[in-house]
């Protein structure tokens, strides 16, 4: 189906533009978001008109963009999750977490597709993400991620308990050393000889 786009598709098409796409992303997307129309004898007339209104758009938007670009540079974005005391989670940290997050900070509506993140972060950590919000306006996060409260006392517990199983043992090796004497060690006894072999009568 041939369409005239009336705004900018990211990786598609800009506002004004004319393109053949394929029938279903252009009535199941395209045309009920209001993005495209189909390119009839009307619209195709009113191609200067719909490319001056996609310019001015465009410019308001890459405006908006660049501020919130501004606003998200160096943003640190903490994020709890349980965790093992090896630093491996119960779990993992999603793109749409990491989206969630930094609405909640900044009260905006960033879209979980923004998030540039290959693979769910598995361990604790602190991680840059980068934020793409056109296709020539990013910014770079740092997503912190640490184990919840009662999972880091859980792992000092731990630790502090495996100190003291060590004292113990430092203890008995100690007092095992200190009450052996040179009484309790019996002398080597040498086979064949005359203490080996009793007198005769």
């Amino acid at each position: 189906m041939k369409v005239v786009f009336l705004e900018d598709v990211d990786g598609v098409a800009k506002g004004g533009e004319v393109k053949e796409v394929k029938n279903g992303f252009a009535r199941n997307y395209l045309i009920p978001q209001k993005l495209a129309a189909p390119a009839t004898h009307n619209h195709l007339q009113q191609i200067s008109k719909l490319s001056k209104l996609a310019n001015e758009d465009r410019v308001k938007k890459i405006s908006l963009l660049s501020d919130l670009s501004e606003t998200l540079k160096g943003l640190e974005v903490k994020i709890e999750m349980r965790a093992a005391s090896n630093a491996r989670l119960y779990g993992s940290v999603t793109g749409t977490m990491i989206a969630d997050a930094i609405n909640e900070q900044i009260e905006g509506s960033i879209a979980r597709q923004l998030v540039q993140l290959d693979n769910p972060i598995r361990e604790v950590g602190s991680y840059p993400i980068t934020i793409r919000l056109h296709e020539d306006i990013e910014a770079e996060i740092n997503v912190i991620v640490s184990a919840t409260g009662s999972d880091l006392l859980d792992i000092e517990e731990l630790d502090a308990e495996t100190d003291n199983n060590n004292q113990d043992i430092d203890t008995d090796i100690n007092i095992n050393e200190d009450t052996t004497s040179d009484d309790d060690i019996s002398p080597d006894v040498v086979p064949g000889t005359n203490e080996d072999v009793p007198e005769a009568e």
